[in-house]
């Protein structure tokens, strides 16, 4: 089901941004070692599957290993801290997910600057955002799910896969568009949650379908639901290089079907379209972060 006939939300995650890099730097003989890819979500979850999905692909047509490392945490600003730490050399790439834009307006004091510090590279996939809740809940549809909340308030609980991820602004933004009260519970990560959702000890959640399919299919989870503007100067052929080869793997059959099948659909960026969809995004989640008057934990 819809809600109002509309998808309830979407994640858009796109991987492929570098650490902001220096001119001078010889790209010619790129890449010469293995490069990293930060993923700041633990194993298991819908941006891990995906990252696991391209880059073996990425690495084949480099002619260098890419290695994932998953750095979760702090609502994956973590993962933004170790790739703009890391050497401005190319190697290391970080998976955006949309909550990188959501933290702009939440934290303060990040010491990075999103839009300047990560030179973007190319987007990746489009993640549909699922309602899921557990079989035991007496709600079998969103709009059951709204009338069950209005007759008991503040008694149902909401998972997400951290404060301030798009789990949880969308289910903040959920919550003010239906005029209910639910208790929020923050995870760190979508594996997490999924399991705490299967076990019954949260009730509902807000998903990356990626994440929840497998569990939707075998009946353990209901779904409900459905929910800078100019080319980097830094070293433009590496990320005019990792753009193509991205790119690429996004229309290879092989990889075209495993992301179907995981539900997702791939999005194509130019470095210079994925920085001005980066800025859109950070002002489109500002507004509802002030709205709603979210805070860290």
């Amino acid at each position: 089901m819809t809600l109002s006939r509309r998808r309830l939300l979407h994640l858009a995650g796109a991987a492929g941004a570098l650490a902001a890099t220096p001119r001078g730097v010889r790209a010619e003989a790129y890449p010469a070692r293995p490069l990293r890819w930060v993923v700041g979500f633990p194993p298991g979850g819908g941006a891990d599957i995906v990252s696991r999905i391209v880059a073996p692909y990425l690495a084949e047509r480099l002619g260098q290993p890419v290695v994932i490392e998953n750095k979760p945490g702090a609502s994956s600003n973590i993962s933004i801290q170790t790739v703009v730490n890391s050497p401005p050399d190319g190697y290391t790439l970080l998976f955006v997910p949309a909550s990188a834009a959501v933290n702009v307006t939440l934290f303060d004091n990040l010491s990075f600057n999103l839009l300047r510090d990560i030179a973007p590279v190319s987007g990746l996939i489009d993640f549909p955002l699922v309602m899921v809740a557990n079989p035991s809940l007496p709600a079998k549809s969103v709009g059951e799910l709204i009338a069950y909340a209005k007759a008991n308030p503040g008694k149902i609980s909401i998972g997400s896969f951290g404060t301030g991820s798009t789990s949880h602004v969308s289910g903040e933004l959920f919550k003010m568009m239906a005029g209910i009260n639910m208790i929020h519970v923050p995870y760190r990560g979508g594996a997490p949650m999924v399991a705490d959702l299967i076990g019954g000890q949260v009730q509902v959640a807000i998903d990356v379908l990626t994440g929840s399919l497998a569990h939707i299919r075998s009946g353990s989870l209901r779904a409900l639901g459905v929910a800078g503007k100019k080319r980097s100067e830094a070293l433009p052929d590496i990320i005019e290089r990792l753009n193509h080869e991205i790119n690429a793997g996004l229309v290879n059959p092989t990889i075209k079907a495993r992301l179907a099948d995981v539900a997702t659909t791939p999005i194509f960026f130019t470095p210079a379209e994925f920085g001005a969809y980066m800025a859109a995004e950070v002002d489109k989640w500002g507004k509802v972060v002030r709205a709603s008057g979210i805070r860290p934990e």
